[in-house]
């Protein structure tokens, strides 16, 4: 059986598209639904679109705001609830809904005991980082870049590292020039169609839950019409089982292996050996 091309399906045509950082932003249900089903968090909403979520130790503040500069989801977390955050992580309004969900559902099961599981000495922690999760899903080093990068094998997603020493506090203001960033889309690096920005304390094993989400070969559920013009011809399609009755917010999560669901990426979330101090806090340090 032929794969369906994009064009010739109606805009509303359930499909499924592979890979993930080429299918378009997706519907944010499954971030939606794992941050209202978390069990003590608050959630406002304002403007009528723009949704604020707060954690129970009050640490966490993940902000939805739609017309902001990024859209999408911003992420901060604070040792001292009314203090400075500590690190912060923003994706944009078009990164894959899928990837803001595995960050946003390993924050949500590893933030009662602020980490520490993660740590180095904690019963999570493997020693596996963001760099690994995309080495061993084939991505490849571009030996003597500046900043340092990791490409995927179709060179449509890049991971890049920040070199150098910058102040924690311009990460905080500029993600830019956060530590690490993935973007993707025809040309990741200098015109990409989604950024995540993750500044450099950002606790390793949220940044490799996004990795490995970002590298899973699971087709996402998308609409035809939802899949960018630039990347048509990128993809692959095919069309979603039509006995698959279920809401899309539901099957996405059914079809995702999240970090916290998958047995490969339980393994792969969490840092390297190297890396564990950025998991704690500037005043755990």
């Amino acid at each position: 059986m032929s794969l369906p091309d994009l064009g010739d399906l109606t805009p509303s045509a359930e499909v499924l598209v592979a890979p993930v950082h080429l299918a378009g932003p997706g519907p944010s249900e499954a971030v939606v639904s794992v941050l209202d089903s978390a069990a003590g968090w608050t959630k406002t909403v304002a403007f009528g679109t723009d949704a604020y979520y707060a954690s129970p130790c009050q640490r966490v503040r993940i902000a939805n705001p739609v017309e902001s500069q990024y859209g999408g989801w911003t992420i901060t977390y604070a040792e001292d609830p009314l203090g400075v955050p500590d690190w912060i992580t923003t994706f944009d309004r078009n990164t894959p809904h899928e990837i803001v969900a595995a960050f946003t559902e390993t924050l949500v099961q590893s933030l009662p005991n602020h980490f520490r599981d993660h740590f180095s000495d904690g019963k999570h922690y493997t020693g596996l980082g963001p760099n690994d999760a995309l080495l061993r899903s084939g991505w490849e080093p571009v030996h003597g870049s500046r900043p340092y990068r990791i490409v995927s094998p179709d060179n449509h997603a890049v991971l890049r590292t920040r070199s150098g020493w910058l102040d924690e506090y311009t990460e905080l203001l500029t993600p830019e020039k956060s530590m690490w960033r993935l973007s993707g889309g025809v040309d990741p690096l200098h015109t990409p169609s989604w950024r995540a920005f993750f500044s450099g304390s950002t606790p390793p094993h949220l940044c490799t839950a996004a990795a490995v989400a970002l590298t899973s070969p699971v087709a996402v559920p998308r609409l035809a019409g939802e899949v960018p013009e630039r990347h048509r011809d990128l993809v692959h399609v095919r069309l979603a089982e039509p006995a698959a009755s279920m809401p899309r917010a539901q099957a996405a999560l059914a079809r995702q292996p999240y970090a916290a669901r998958s047995p490969v990426a339980e393994t792969a979330a969490t840092p390297p050996a190297s890396h564990a101090a950025h998991g704690r806090s500037r005043r755990q340090r």
